[in-house]
């Protein structure tokens, strides 16, 4: 990895709920809001965004943990901030902790962690290709 990633750093994702988001499963929707899946993606999406400029060429990230607490649900047309910062980095592991927030109410959505580990591509694929 490139130098210059601390912990502190931080990126931010933000997205408005719409129905592809909702809670379904097979196509059919249980429940209109935004769902566990969804915020999931997000979280990961926010925290990638930290590593991106890191990244050499030869090198990827790949998710290896996810926390994640939904605390309450976010309706249609709900305009969400999901802020991941750098809580840990240790060589070649960057652990982000995640909240997704209503940015009209600046009520609490989700939290949690994300954990990504880095590697150079050639063993991505050796380990993709081993499966």
């Amino acid at each position: 990895m490139k130098s210059g990633l601390a912990e502190g750093h931080t990126a931010v994702v933000t997205t408005e709920v719409i129905p592809s988001m909702y809670a379904q499963f097979e196509g059919d929707v249980v429940h209109p809001v935004y769902s566990t899946v969804s915020m999931v993606y997000h979280m990961e999406w926010a925290s990638r965004k930290i590593i991106l400029p890191y990244l050499e060429d030869h090198e990827e990230g790949m998710g290896a943990k996810v926390n994640v607490e939904h605390m309450t649900p976010a309706k249609n047309g709900s305009s969400l901030e999901i802020k991941a910062s750098v809580i840990k980095y240790e060589r070649n592991i960057i652990v982000t902790a995640v909240t997704v927030r209503d940015r009209e109410n600046d009520r609490l959505i989700g939290k949690g962690e994300v954990k990504q580990v880095v590697l150079p591509k050639e063993i991505i694929n050796e380990r993709i290709k081993e499966n």
